[in-house]
């Protein structure tokens, strides 16, 4: 059988939107890893560990589930489970028995894990800034689209 080139509906690679997002994700993620390197952490522990700082901040003193980091991070429980062990091995984060599910552990950033990654935010929010300075006034758009796209059933 012969090769006769890609069946698409599109007459050239960049009008795809697919491929154009998974391009622009891939540069972003590189940015972000250079932009956490000093901090050694992953761009996945930075968000989990976020997430669970910003949890706990406005938590009110209840207890922080894994369900709850990974409700707010938009990530797989099995997957933030490995992250937050590997987290918890680095001393970035505690775990406790929860005081009503004795399934359920509650989870607290430690204080040099809190440090760091309210560190870490700072050259994250930088990097995201440079990243997208291009789009100007249109950001505000770009966001409430992104957000429409993630929202959608």
């Amino acid at each position: 059988m012969a090769n006769d080139g890609l069946h698409t509906e599109f007459e050239h690679a960049d009008e795809s939107p697919g491929l154009l997002l998974w391009q622009v994700t891939n540069r972003w993620q590189a940015a972000q890893r250079a932009a956490l390197a000093p901090f050694d952490l992953t761009h996945v522990q930075f968000v989990l560990l976020a997430s669970l700082t910003w949890l706990t901040g406005r938590s009110g003193g209840d207890p922080v589930t894994q369900r709850d980091v990974a409700d707010q991070a938009a990530t797989d429980p099995m997957m933030t489970s490995q992250v937050l062990r590997t987290l918890e091995q680095k001393g970035l984060l505690e775990r406790h028995e929860h005081p009503t599910d004795k399934r359920a552990r509650s989870l607290r950033p430690t204080e040099s894990g809190a440090a760091l990654v309210n560190r870490a935010i700072g050259a994250v929010e930088a990097c995201d800034h440079d990243f997208f300075e291009p789009l100007g006034e249109q950001t505000p758009r770009f966001i409430a689209a992104l957000r429409r796209l993630r929202d959608r059933d």
